[in-house]
């Protein structure tokens, strides 16, 4: 999946920061830490496109990065994170009507990529994620992260836990890893069908 060019074109803090909607977008969303930099970066094979950190929570913008590849251009959009636990209640609270007020309203949203650690379970967190952007027509990739950091049975255990804990919800499953590369042409493909469908 050759790209062609990858920048960051617009950081926003509130709504009205977003930028005018142009190009179909992709959102990355999932809880602090659970690596959407890191796979941004691997998808678009740049080491610092994405600022990546060790620090939970420290991502509070959204950001929206222009991709280039032959024959497709797409916005990649990264959504702070979620759940941190030392964030007040009133920042979380902040937080959640922020990225909703994206992910509700936004018309060029094709699809959204929810990572979910392969060491950590599932939780009522991301499946009522999911439904909520089932009920908003948005599909969802579920991208299982950090694969690597598992040896190959301990790996194929846990994702067959975790695809049934996601059961029959309507999302996609692919295994990736940032490191490694493992699954990001899958991802890659999943995404290119998901928004040629949707813009057919």
């Amino acid at each position: 999946m050759r790209v062609l060019k990858a920048e960051r074109i617009a950081s926003a803090a509130q709504a009205d920061q977003f930028p005018a909607p142009s190009l179909p977008e992709v959102a990355f969303l999932g809880r602090s830490n659970v690596g959407k930099s890191s796979l941004i970066n691997r998808m678009v094979a740049r080491r610092r496109l994405a600022l990546t950190s060790a620090t939970p929570g420290k991502t509070r913008l959204l950001h929206w990065y222009h991709v280039e590849r032959p024959g497709r251009e797409v916005l990649f959009v990264d959504l702070p994170g979620y759940g941190y636990a030392k964030v007040s209640k009133e920042e979380r609270k902040r937080w959640k009507g922020f990225i909703e007020s994206y992910l509700d309203a936004r018309s060029t949203l094709r699809v959204a990529v929810l990572l979910q650690d392969l060491r950590r379970d599932f939780s009522q967190d991301e499946s009522s994620l999911i439904a909520w952007l089932a009920e908003r027509g948005v599909p969802v990739i579920v991208a299982l992260t950090k694969t690597d950091k598992l040896k190959p049975m301990r790996r194929a255990a846990r994702v067959r836990v975790l695809r049934k804990a996601i059961g029959d919800a309507p999302a996609a499953v692919r295994v990736t890893s940032a490191q490694t590369g493992d699954g990001i042409p899958e991802l890659w493909r999943e995404i290119d069908a998901l928004i040629s469908g949707a813009d057919a």
